[in-house]
C-alpha cells in the first residue's frame, strides 16, 4: 500500500497537467476556427478603418488647399482666385467626396459581412477556403485554353503572351499568386484584402482576355470614369455601323423626278 501512496504522492500533479493542457489545446483550435470563420468580416472592418483614414486625409487636404487659395488671394491683392490654386482645390474636394462614398460602402460592406457571419453554419466553407476555390477555378479556366485542342485552335490568342490582354492576365496571374497565403497558416485581415483584390483582378483580366480574343459569351469588364464611358460608346457605335448598313442597302431611294418641259404649241 506504501509504494502505490508513494507513487500517487509523485505524481499527482500529471492529471491536472494533463486536463489543463487539453482544454488550452481545445480553447486554442475552437478560437483559431471562430478566427478563421469571421475573417471576412475583420477584412470588412480592416477596410472600414482604411477608408476612414483616407477620408481623414482628404478632409486636411481640402483645408490645405482652401488656405493656399486665401494665401494666392492675398498675394496677388485681388478677388479673383488664381487657375492653379483653383483646380488644386476642386481636385481636393473631388478626392474627399470619393473618399467619403467609398466610407459609405465600406460600412454597408461591414454590416453585410455581419449578417453573413451570423447566418454561416459550421459545415460551410471558410472564408479563406472559398477564396482558394474561386482562385483555382480561374486558372483551371485559363489552362482549359491549353488543355482543350478545340478551345487552344479557335482562341489561340487567349494564351499567347504577345497579345497586350494575355499579358496583363499573366501579371495578374503571378500577382495573385504572391500574395496568396500559405494553407494552414493564420491569415491576417490585410492579407485577406490583399489576395481578394489580386483574385478579382485576374478574373476581370481573363475576362477582358477573352473578349478581346473573340470568345462568346465573355462578358465585358466595367470601366469608371472617362475610359468606361469612351468604351461604352465605342460599343455602341461598333453595334451600330451593322444596323446602318443594312438600313442603307434595305431603303430604295426614289429616282429624282424631273418634269419634262410641254412641247412648244404649233404655230
Amino acid at each position: 500500500m506504501e509504494p502505490i501512496l508513494l507513487i500517487i504522492g509523485s505524481w499527482w500533479w500529471v492529471a491536472p497537467a494533463t486536463v489543463a493542457a487539453g482544454a488550452g489545446a481545445y480553447g486554442a483550435l475552437t478560437t483559431g476556427r471562430r478566427r478563421a470563420r469571421r475573417l471576412e468580416l475583420d477584412a470588412a472592418r480592416h477596410e472600414e478603418s482604411q477608408a476612414y483614414r483616407t477620408l481623414v486625409a482628404a478632409k486636411a487636404q481640402v483645408r490645405t488647399a482652401q488656405a493656399d487659395v486665401l494665401a494666392a488671394r492675398a498675394r496677388s491683392g485681388v478677388s479673383a482666385v488664381p487657375i492653379p490654386a483653383k483646380r488644386a482645390l476642386q481636385s481636393a474636394r473631388e478626392a474627399e467626396k470619393a473618399a467619403s462614398y467609398a466610407l459609405r460602402a465600406s460600412r454597408a460592406r461591414v454590416k453585410a459581412s455581419y449578417a453573413e457571419y451570423r447566418a454561416q453554419s459550421s459545415t460551410e466553407p471558410l472564408p479563406i477556403e472559398r477564396l482558394y476555390a474561386a482562385h483555382d477555378a480561374v486558372n483551371a479556366r485559363w489552362l482549359s485554353y491549353e488543355t482543350d485542342i478545340d478551345k487552344a485552335l479557335a482562341y489561340p490568342a487567349v494564351t499567347d503572351p504577345r497579345h497586350p490582354a494575355t499579358v496583363a492576365f499573366l501579371r495578374a496571374q503571378r500577382e495573385a499568386q504572391w500574395v496568396r497565403p500559405t494553407p494552414g497558416t493564420r491569415v491576417a485581415p490585410a492579407q485577406f484584402v490583399a489576395y481578394r483584390t489580386a483574385v478579382a483582378d485576374l478574373d476581370a483580366a481573363l475576362i477582358e482576355a477573352e473578349r478581346r480574343a473573340g470568345v462568346p459569351g465573355a462578358p465585358r469588364v466595367s470601366q469608371g470614369g472617362v475610359a468606361g464611358v469612351l468604351g461604352s460608346v465605342a460599343d455602341a457605335i461598333d453595334a451600330a455601323i451593322p444596323v446602318i448598313e443594312g438600313l442603307r442597302s434595305a431603303i430604295v431611294l426614289p429616282r429624282r423626278f424631273t418634269p419634262k418641259p410641254p412641247d412648244s404649241a404649233p404655230r
